[in-house]
């Protein structure tokens, strides 16, 4: 699944525009490596969301292309 697309269902950003601006800003990193929008999400992938002076780091735990607001939040497991 493509990365802005995951972090939309995940509820980890609200909106795939925003996720996709957060992208083009070099604001997400996979794996240690600057990530494009269209890059594609695996299992276990390490994912950071740089806003401002925070950063949200997470492991991927499922991929499901459509799921519930509550089974959101099993589809990663938050390191920091």
């Amino acid at each position: 699944m493509r990365l802005d697309k995951f972090l939309k269902v995940s509820r980890v950003i609200k909106r795939r525009t925003v996720a996709n601006e957060a992208c083009d800003a070099g604001r997400v990193v996979i794996n240690g490596k600057v990530a494009k929008a269209s890059t594609e999400v695996k299992l276990d992938d390490i994912i950071e969301i740089k806003y401002g002076e925070k950063i949200i780091k997470f492991k991927v735990k499922s991929i499901e292309n459509v799921i519930s607001k509550e089974g959101a939040s099993g589809m990663i497991e938050m390191l920091s």
